[in-house]
């Protein structure tokens, strides 16, 4: 390894005035290490233990893999990969890339990592706790180690630099301070071991107490009381009866509304994939010689713009309906761009990457073929988007808009394909399940078309109750769950009131639906921009 110089100029002259450029080594073998950068050229091996060996180019050591190589640029120094090794400079891939002072870059796909710090001449780099602490920070950002790994390295990091790095005054007051700490906690755990025996002493004489006073109700009944239980029970009884001939009715009329819908709910599938805006190529799988999708240790599938793999396509369900007026197509926004919920969408918008969708097709119930479908408008303050066929419109009837005021304690529908193929699988039974897994036919494609072939797509219907009606949303206990976005929510008459949109588990099932408010806007707007277009 090089040992500590000062800088050289272009002319291989010494500059004394210069910055010194340092690598601080933040793990692997050389961790807690640093190296002094001299030279115009060098060339950065990895050895084994992951120990990093700086050396004059062309000057090989004995052992080790040339991983990175430095060019001396101005008052710095510009990095570039070698022997196919990815480098990672504060996080992001590069080939080459300038270094700024304070960049972590990361050696190879799991390490080492070490920060590039640019010092006065005759500076020695210092570690105090701040610095310490930053370089953890540092390697917990740029790291991509899984979670666990990174906190247990930071963790034994940091205790190993806080002991050895700091100065004897400091790791004196650390002790201290623990020990006070862990009194203090010893402390708090004796009150709250009191407070606790306390609570549990007054909450079972509170249910003793409530025992007690059960025991002398029962115990004072007289003729009045079981006079007024007589006549209460005549009184649950008649309005039992009541309730059931209403419950009845109300499920025969539910069931003509679901019958008259289903042939209306559309089955969405849809596939999209990113684009490089810059030269147009598409994200795709880094495949192996036997033409497998390459992972990586952690099991996540590698992707590049060159090469020749597949195309890395994220495939997806959901619902939409056919409106009775002009035939369009009603889902969510986030169906119709689904990449909107993506989180790659942001790492990859950072890198002039563009989402596309590369197929979006629907299955209407009773139709063997697929029908592509295509976006017109999305609502920009709403979860509602309109489609319309691309191809051949399906003749049916669509469902139509509610004009009644949705109130709290309404009766709803909601119809839709939550989970997707796996509900129409399990619908459709094992022998159907048994012979498309016998044929081979797993695609995500191949077998909504084997199901709409065997008559298997059939929408889901669910019943609820309207808890909350707002100007922005609907909120109901229907069932559903993902992949029943865009479902219709209807009345009793089977015309829609609200546009099935997200579920809300953490409260006891509710479900979120877009107020047909909402949707009238975006139909009106779509409206108004074909009239403008048209004139």
């Amino acid at each position: 390894m090089l040992k500590a110089g000062l800088v050289m100029d272009e002319n291989n002259n010494v500059n004394a005035s210069g910055p010194v450029a340092i690598l601080d080594h933040l793990t692997g073998g050389s961790e807690g290490g640093q190296s002094r950068l001299q030279g115009d050229t060098l060339d950065v091996y990895l050895q084994a233990n992951k120990i990093i060996h700086i050396t004059p180019v062309r000057q090989k050591p004995e052992h080790g893999e040339e991983i990175a190589r430095l060019h001396l640029d101005g008052d710095s120094y510009e990095i570039e990969t070698r022997g196919g090794y990815p480098i990672w400079v504060n996080g992001k891939p590069i080939s080459s890339q300038r270094l700024n002072n304070l960049d972590v870059i990361e050696f190879g796909d799991r390490g080492p990592l070490s920060r590039f710090c640019l010092c006065r001449p005759g500076e020695k780099p210092r570690k105090v706790v701040a610095e310490i602490l930053a370089d953890a920070i540092a390697y917990l950002r740029t790291s991509r180690q899984p979670a666990i790994v990174r906190m247990w390295r930071v963790a034994m990091s940091v205790l190993r630099r806080l002991s050895g790095q700091t100065t004897i005054l400091f790791r004196l007051g650390v002790v201290f301070a623990i020990g006070s700490l862990g009194l203090l906690l010893y402390q708090q755990q004796k009150i709250n071991t009191m407070l606790q025996n306390d609570l549990e002493r007054e909450r079972t004489n509170i249910e003793k107490f409530a025992e007690s006073l059960a025991e002398a109700r029962e115990q004072a009944l007289t003729q009045d009381d079981l006079t007024s239980l007589r006549d209460q029970i005549d009184e649950t009884l008649i309005s039992n009866t009541g309730r059931l001939e209403v419950l009845e009715k109300s499920r025969k009329a539910s069931a003509k509304a679901i019958a008259a819908a289903t042939p209306s709910i559309m089955f969405l599938q849809g596939s999209y994939s990113f684009r490089d805006a810059a030269t147009d190529r598409v994200l795709r799988y880094v495949v192996g010689p036997d033409g497998k999708p390459v992972t990586d240790a952690r099991g996540n599938p590698r992707l590049t713009l060159d090469g020749e793999g597949p195309v890395a396509e994220r495939s997806y369900t959901g619902t939409g309906f056919v409106l009775a007026e002009a035939g369009s197509i009603i889902t969510n926004r986030h169906v119709a761009l689904p990449w909107e919920n993506d989180a790659n969408l942001a790492v990859f918008g950072g890198q002039g990457l563009e989402p596309e969708l590369t197929r979006f097709i629907g299955y209407m119930p009773g139709e063997v073929e697929a029908l592509p479908v295509e976006l017109v408008r999305a609502s920009d303050d709403a979860d509602v988007a309109v489609l319309k066929f691309s191809g051949p419109v399906p003749a049916t009837t669509g469902l139509e808009l509610s004009s009644a005021t949705l109130t709290s304690g309404d009766n709803v529908i909601v119809m839709g394909y939550p989970t997707g193929l796996r509900a129409m699988l399990a619908q459709a039974g094992k022998p159907f399940v048994t012979k498309i897994r016998e044929a081979g036919e797993t695609n995500f494609w191949k077998v909504a078309r084997r199901l709409s072939e065997s008559g298997f797509i059939q929408p889901l219907a669910s019943q609820g109750i309207v808890a909350k009606v707002t100007a922005a949303s609907i909120v109901y206990d229907a069932d559903t769950t993902k992949g029943g976005s865009g479902g219709p929510v209807m009345d009793g008459d089977g015309r829609v009131v609200a546009v099935n949109s997200a579920i809300l588990p953490e409260y006891g099932g509710s479900n979120i639906g877009v107020p047909l408010s909402k949707l009238r806007a975006l139909l009106d707007a779509i409206e108004a921009d074909m009239s403008a277009s048209s004139q």
